[in-house]
Order: structure tokens, then sequence, then C-alpha cells
């Protein structure tokens, strides 16, 4: 009872927080309300935690509170010394790479045999969907050429594994979501290279040799080390089962605060149409992504998965191939925003989709 009224406690305190926020932003005094912000996205974040239907917003608000700090103090994030910290970005995706090598096994793709119908529609849908989504919203957006390549680049990115997690929620196929993400991941290298070839070259030069490379050195060689320890260590290390997830969702969050405070000025020029052209991309990969699963008729729990396999997109990749070409600050930028706004939609979708059972379930269950 107790550890419930502090959480409730610090939803409260969160209220207050948001209140204050928006006396300040009404006053014309936003600019100053940096650490209130911060502390209402931290007592967010400590409250949700005490609810288990709130939980899955934890790792979201906490991504927002590290955001706000990089907007309002960008010089700390920078550089260390002569350090610059965006050299971090390629190592910390390889970690996170590094650890879904582990989460997997030849067995996973098993999945391909038993159901190729929806590993099919899947892998498409995604590299069909978004990549023409993204082109389309770029096009219409009239923003510089570089930060119009990031709406494309994160459409021709292959889904992660926040889009596993949603599956789970959401009562979908996990096994099938799982599959999915492994092999649009895996095929990444190429396809990726070629789409950004297509749909971005009147955008931004693109190196299709040089960003295969790139791709195969953040995805292949990482996931190729943890399949590699899952086979020879397998469930022997408990404890890096349990941290690797940790990790990896700590990295994800130091990757989007290096990347904000990098582009902090041409966000703050671009950031509402950004969001609003993020949003909209997210968005309808859900929808398309789950009405073209209907049109060819899977079942409840395989459209499910459809959808947030192709509306939920891999930021981190997609920021550290912008890292890799040199324009972090501005093609990365709307990878940086796509994260924390698909963890958010995906969260509530799943969320939607978590307390209604799918209709074979049902069936399954009345037999």
């Amino acid at each position: 009872m107790k550890k419930i009224n502090i959480y409730s406690l610090s939803l409260g305190l969160a209220a207050l927080l948001l209140l204050i926020s928006l006396y300040m932003l009404l006053t014309g005094n936003l600019a100053h309300a940096g650490i209130i912000i911060m502390v209402f996205f931290a007592a967010l974040a400590f409250g949700f935690s005490g609810f288990d239907s709130l939980n899955s917003y934890v790792f979201t608000s906490m991504i927002f509170a590290g955001v706000t700090v990089a907007l309002y103090y960008p010089q700390y994030f920078l550089f260390v010394g002569s350090f610059k910290l965006t050299g971090l970005i390629i190592p910390l995706i390889q970690i996170i790479m590094f650890g879904m090598g582990t989460a997997m096994s030849l067995k996973d793709f098993a999945t391909v045999i038993k159901s190729p119908k929806g590993v099919l529609v899947g892998v498409t849908a995604q590299l069909g969907i978004m990549p023409i989504l993204g082109f389309a919203l770029a096009k219409w957006s009239n923003f510089p050429p570089e930060i119009a390549a990031g709406i494309v680049l994160i459409g021709c990115s292959p889904s992660g594994v926040a889009s596993n997690v949603m599956a789970y929620l959401a009562k979908a196929n996990l096994a099938l979501s799982i599959t999915i993400t492994s092999i649009a991941t895996l095929i990444a290298p190429f396809v990726t290279p070629l789409l950004m070839k297509l749909l971005a070259g009147e955008f931004v030069e693109i190196d299709v040799l040089a960003m295969m490379w790139s791709i195969v050195k953040m995805i292949i060689l990482p996931i190729g080390a943890g399949l590699l320890f899952n086979k020879l260590v397998g469930g022997k290390s408990k404890w890096m089962s349990k941290a690797l997830p940790i990790t990896s969702m700590l990295a994800i969050g130091i990757i989007i605060v290096i990347i904000t405070a990098a582009g902090r000025d041409s966000l703050l020029d671009i950031g509402g149409l950004l969001m609003l052209l993020v949003l909209i991309h997210n968005v309808f990969g859900y929808l398309l992504g789950y009405w073209y699963a209907r049109l060819v008729k899977l079942s409840e729990r395989d459209c499910r998965t459809i959808a947030l396999e192709v509306g939920m997109q891999n930021g981190g990749l997609a920021s550290g191939i912008a890292n890799s070409l040199g324009k972090i600050a501005t093609m990365g930028l709307a990878p940086a925003v796509f994260g924390p706004l698909m963890n958010i939609t995906g969260s509530i979708l799943a969320s939607y989709w978590h307390k209604r059972i799918p209709k074979e379930d049902e069936m399954t269950a009345e037999g």
C-alpha cells in the first residue's frame, strides 16, 4: 500500500510540474523551464513504474527526460574533452545488435518454413510501405535535402526489438514478429542502401557500397557474434540475458540524447512539423500494415504482428547510418524523433489490443 502511495505521489508531482510548465509556456518563460520539464518526465516515469497498466511507458518517459536535457543543455552531450560523443553511436548500435543476436537462435527461423506467407507479407510490407510513405512525406515537407533524406532513411530501415516487445503485449504472433525482424535486419545491408539510392538519391549523394559495408559492420558482424555466443554459452550466463535488454535500452536512450544535442538548432527550427510528419509516417505504417495483412487473409494475431512490424522501425540503426555518412545533425533528426514517438504509439496500440482477445483465440477457448 505504501509503495502505491509513493508512485501515486510521484504522478501527482508530475501533474503539478506539468501545470507549472504550461504556465511558463503561456507567460513566455519556456526557455527557463528545462529542469522543471526534465523532473516532470522523471517523476512521470517513476510513477508509471508502480502500475502494471502504465509500466510500458516508463522507458519512453525517461527518453523524453533525456531529450529535454539535451535540448536545454546540449553542450554537455557534444564533447568529452576533445572526444566527439557522436563517435559512441556506432559502438552502441553494435552492442544493441549483439544483444539481439544473443536472443536469437537458428530455431527462430523455423517460422519461415511453418508460416512462409506471414513472413513474406511482413517483410515485403515493411520494405515496401514505409520507404514509399517516407519518400512521399519527404517530398511534401520541403525540408532541407539532408533532413528530408532522414525521413526516407527511417522508412528504409528494418524493424527493431521494440516491435517484438509490443507484439508480445498486443497478444500478437511473437514468433512471427521475431522472424520478420530478424530477416528484415539481416537483409538490410543490401536492401536499405538500394532503397536509399532509389528514393533519397535526389536529396543526398548515396554511395551504395559504402553504406552496405557500414550496415554490415553495424548489423551482420555483431548479430553473428551474438548468435555464436548464444550457441556456445546458451543459458549458462543468466545474468547476461538479464543485463543485455537493459543495456540495449540504455544505449538507445544515449543515442537519442546525443543526436538531439547534435541537431538541436535544426530541431528547434522544424521540430513541430517534423514531429507531425514522423507521427503520420508511424501511424499510417500501422494502418497500412494491418489492412494489407487483412487483405491477404492472415489471422488477426498475424495482422497485429504485421501492423507493429511495419509501423515500428529501427531508429537506432537509421541514426548509425546517418552518423556513418557524417550527417547525424541533419539526416539523423527524423530517426531521433521517430524513436520516442514510436514507443508511445506502439504502447498505446499494444495496450488496446491486449484487452481484446484475437477472434481465433476466442473460438479456440469456446471450442
